[in-house]
């Protein structure tokens, strides 16, 4: 039976190197993972920060389309868009204190839409409104921008 013990049980430092190989190989994988994540987070940012390629009819035909959905649905106001603070320059501080000047740290598609606002909606009564809506670790997080109609 001795012999077979062996081939049954192994020793703990048999065990212990079993079980720090799979560790190694869980925070491996979790490591590529992570990186894959951040990878695919920044081109995202990177794509949002460039215009996006619409021409000025169909971003208003888009804008209807939207607006109108919402009317029928019965509401006053309609979320647009949502996107990380590092679209704007200073990461959504002046956006989180409405600090006059605001709108000239957004960039890419948030500038566009706020655009669009100021040449076709603000005229026509529309109003606007970029707010933080999350605030990881006590700091500013994403930003919603939000077109509204009614009272």
């Amino acid at each position: 039976m001795p012999n077979k013990i062996d081939e049954l049980l192994p020793t703990a430092k048999e065990i212990q190197k079993q079980a720090a190989i799979k560790e190694a190989e869980k925070a491996d994988q979790q490591a590529r993972l992570i990186a894959a994540a951040e990878a695919e987070e920044r081109a995202l940012i990177e794509s949002l920060s460039k215009p996006s390629g619409l021409s000025e009819d169909d971003k208003i035909r888009l804008a209807a389309t939207v607006i109108q959905r919402a009317v029928r649905n019965g509401l006053s106001e309609v979320q647009v868009y949502r996107f990380p603070n590092s679209l704007c320059t200073d990461r959504g501080r002046a956006v989180n204190q409405q600090e006059p000047g605001w709108e000239k740290t957004l960039t890419g598609i948030p500038r566009e839409i706020f655009q669009l606002w100021s040449d076709y909606l603000k005229p026509r009564g529309y109003r606007i409104r970029y707010q933080i809506v999350d605030f990881p670790g006590g700091m500013p997080g994403d930003i919603s921008i939000v077109i509204v109609w009614g009272n």
